[in-house]
Parts: C-alpha cells; sequence; structure tokens
C-alpha cells in the first residue's frame, strides 16, 4: 500500500465571488473561526505527517510567504499564468511535485484530518454521497468504488466530486505527461487540471472514490457561506 509523500495545494487564483474581500486578501487566506482558511489544511496535512508541501501561488502570491517561516518544510511555486489561464496552469508548474501526492485546494476548510491520511489503495477523489440536485461535479461508482462516469453538469444521483485527490506515482507521472501534452503542446490553456483525468484521459486511468462525510471538508464560495460557515463553527 503506497503512502503519500507530498501535497500540492492550489492557490493561486483570484476567489473572485468573494469580493470585496478578496481585493486585498487571496481567497485562501481569509479567516474562517479564527484561521486562514489554507492554515486549515496545510494543520490536517501536518497531522497525517504530510509535510513536504508545495503552495501554487498567483494572486496576490506575496502575502503567503509568512507561511515558509511558519510551516518548515512548506515551499512556494509561482504561477505566472493564473491571470491568463484556467488552474491547468498551476498543476503545470508544480508538474514536477507529482509523486506519490494529495492534491488539494487551499481555499476550502478541512475539519476532519482524518480524510488526509497517508495510506491508501488506488489515485482517486474524495466524494460525498448525493440524493438530490447538485450542479457540481458528480461521479458514478460502481460496486467497489471504482469511477466509472462524471457528470460535469450536474445530477440528482452519486458522489459529489470534492477538490482532494490522492494519486500514485504511476498515475503521477502519466498525469504530468498527459498535463505537459495539453498545455505545451496542444495550448488547452482554458482546462481545469481535473479535465485531463476524470474526461480527457479518463480510460488511460483507474480512479477510485474515496468516501467522504458532508462536513469533513467545507468549501466556501461566497459571502454569504462564509458568514454561515462562521455561525455554525462558533455554534
Amino acid at each position: 500500500m503506497p503512502l503519500i509523500d507530498n501535497a500540492i495545494i492550489m492557490a493561486a487564483g483570484k476567489g473572485t465571488r468573494m469580493r470585496p474581500l478578496t481585493y486585498q486578501t487571496p481567497k485562501p487566506l481569509i479567516e474562517v473561526n479564527g484561521k486562514p482558511m489554507i492554515e486549515s489544511v496545510i494543520d490536517g496535512l501536518h497531522q497525517n505527517g504530510i509535510k513536504d508541501i508545495t503552495v501554487v501561488i498567483g494572486y496576490l502570491g506575496e502575502h503567503f510567504s509568512y507561511l515558509t517561516d511558519k510551516y518548515a518544510g512548506l515551499k512556494l511555486i509561482n504561477n505566472p499564468y493564473y491571470d491568463q489561464y484556467n488552474n491547468i496552469s498551476s498543476l503545470y508548474v508544480a508538474r514536477n511535485e507529482l509523486k506519490n501526492t494529495v492534491i488539494l485546494d487551499g481555499d476550502q476548510v478541512i475539519t476532519n484530518p482524518q480524510i488526509l491520511d497517508r495510506h491508501f489503495e488506488h489515485s482517486g477523489y474524495a466524494g460525498v454521497k448525493i440524493n438530490q440536485w447538485s450542479d457540481e461535479w458528480i461521479m458514478h461508482v460502481d460496486d467497489e468504488n471504482k469511477i466509472i462516469s462524471c457528470s460535469r453538469d450536474g445530477d440528482d444521483q452519486g458522489w459529489r466530486l470534492y477538490s482532494l485527490s490522492k494519486w500514485r506515482a504511476v498515475d503521477s507521472e502519466r498525469l504530468k505527461r498527459l498535463l505537459t501534452h495539453e498545455f505545451e503542446d496542444l495550448h488547452h490553456y482554458d482546462l481545469y487540471w481535473d479535465d485531463v483525468a476524470m474526461f480527457k484521459y479518463f480510460d488511460q486511468f483507474e480512479l477510485a472514490m474515496m468516501p467522504i462525510k458532508r462536513n469533513d471538508i467545507i468549501e466556501i464560495d461566497s459571502l454569504d457561506q462564509l458568514k454561515e460557515v462562521e455561525r455554525r463553527l462558533k455554534g
């Protein structure tokens, strides 16, 4: 059974849906319950012994510099394309960090660090079971939790995909090669990096769905959601 070697945290985006807060503060550094969101991710990784952490920065990137002093083993990689291209550019600039790797977004709150356990069997994505309509990416799985398809247009049955994925080294090498091909050769700059494995080259991977509970990860995409999460966590 492989062990996670390192983590890549995506933190380059502008966070436009959280304006005006993000005019001066990058979204991953917005505090939730007194702690920047990205620090809940980093602390969760540290609790599982994952200290080789790469944070991909872009928008207001200088604001993240304190993290290298606070967390030993953490490094920053600048994404010079963040203002022009989709997030395929963020994993592209960090592609040489892909090993037995966990990839997460920095603008979310990890409330259950157990989901970041280093032990894992298959490459794949975290998911939460749904039984009502969601317009998020929805995975469909077989009886062994292997992902058989994914809908980017939403569904009312399946497993909602969360931005937590774990990759075995062999799949990381394949992902790195295909990512480079899409970015350097085909110039498909408008892709999400997840498109590479989940849609464009789905048949080249055998991905599993990792079940988590609804509140293990909290994603915040609006000021109203931020207020509601703050109220809930403090209550």
